[in-house]
């Protein structure tokens, strides 16, 4: 019989494109006994839960909670439940995500509607009422936080638009949500998603997800059942109502983590956590700036969570990261598609998005760069300087 040694994972300071390090008081939340899933203990934890979650997204929406699985999920659930065969829907492209949304698109049985913007730069929300005029589309979908880029789109003119056509208004918020202002309700957004293992602080598994009621009038006008049962939102609501009608098995120490990870965030309040994020976020491009380098985006539409650096020429880039990984212990993400290659993704998200941290990252990627022939200058001290 052949036996394997305990799985030891080593300890590693994840500053990549998610997961993020998370809080220790999370990690203990896994560990508490396992309940049923209809216990009314755990009950108590998704009525709580659904309570925070209202509170992060800005939002009153009665049908907000957790869809099973990391990000991807909570976006197949949104655009499987209100897109039915033939629907239009307008694209807004600008990244890897965005690109993803389109091909979801077509397998929900709808027609992909895409309006093409260069990567790393925002959406021309003038380009985007032109398309709506021209187009039969009942669904604007686009990214708040594109994960590939760095990018974040001002989605403060979104209701502007409903003077060309009242649409319903589909915002993918997984790099933003917990880090970022999204303002729901605010915004006019009827359908939006995010996932835990980022900005919300918790391990991958759940994806928060938010409907409206002009959402869920659509979804209950459907001419034909939902076609993907385990995201079916009239089937999940009911799970999450008082009726707590059985639907799937919920993964139920995820639950406990993403519970302490939406306390966390309200304790330290939403606000204090925005202008922390953004803070360490600027922080770290002071010291990136300093040492030489480049960011890929224009600073006014910069993600606080998700920050892009150019590849200097003539360096490795893959080389930068491994070496990142093996001798500091610190994980940062490469580039996606067109940007392969081109850029290093950093992450400050969630307990990741530290003082400490970006020293630390900025003091390990100087010396690495240095030893590779790279004059860079000191990113460290600039980025001290900046925070005093």
């Amino acid at each position: 019989m052949p036996e394997w040694t305990p799985f030891r994972p080593p300890r590693r300071l994840l500053l990549g494109p998610g997961p993020a390090t998370v809080d220790p008081r999370v990690l203990q939340a896994m560990a508490a006994p396992l309940l049923g899933y209809l216990d009314p203990f755990f009950q108590q934890c998704m009525d709580e839960i659904q309570e925070m979650l209202r509170y992060v997204f800005d939002t009153k929406n009665r049908v907000t909670l957790m869809s099973p699985g990391t990000g991807t999920s909570g976006m197949q659930c949104t655009l499987v439940n209100l897109i039915e065969a033939g629907d239009e829907v307008l694209v807004c492209v600008n990244g890897y995500f965005s690109n993803r949304i389109c091909d979801l698109v077509e397998r929900c049985g709808g027609k992909a509607i895409r309006v093409e913007f260069e990567w790393g730069q925002p959406i021309d929300m003038d380009r985007v009422a032109s398309a709506l005029k021209s187009c039969r589309a009942v669904i604007l979908a686009m990214v708040h936080a594109e994960t590939s880029t760095g990018m974040r789109q001002p989605i403060e003119r979104l209701r502007e638009l409903l003077s060309v056509r009242d649409v319903m208004f589909l915002v993918d918020a997984v790099t933003s949500l917990g880090g970022i202002p999204v303002g729901t309700d605010h915004n006019g957004i009827d359908a939006c998603y995010s996932c835990t293992q980022k900005a919300i602080g918790a391990p991958p598994g759940l994806s928060p997800v938010t409907f409206s009621e002009k959402a869920l009038q659509k979804v209950r006008a459907r001419k034909a059942i939902c076609r993907d049962f385990y995201l079916d939102i009239t089937l999940l609501e009911r799970y999450w109502s008082k009726e707590r009608v059985y639907h799937h098995t919920a993964p139920v120490s995820a639950h406990y983590a993403a519970h302490e990870a939406l306390r966390l965030i309200a304790e330290e309040g939403l606000e204090a956590r925005w202008k922390r994020h953004e803070q360490n976020s600027l922080m770290l491009q002071a010291g990136i700036e300093a040492m030489g380098l480049q960011m890929l985006v224009a600073p006014q539409h910069r993600l606080w969570t998700l920050n892009t650096v150019r590849v200097p020429e003539g360096v490795d880039e893959a080389k930068v990261r491994d070496r990142l990984l093996q001798e500091h212990n610190i994980e940062i993400g490469a580039g996606l598609g067109p940007l392969k290659g081109r850029i290093w993704r950093i992450g400050l998200m969630g307990a990741a998005s530290t003082r400490d941290n970006v020293l630390l990252l900025l003091s390990a990627l100087e010396k690495i760069l240095k030893s590779e022939g790279l004059k860079a200058g000191s990113g460290v001290k600039a980025a001290e300087a900046y925070s005093q």
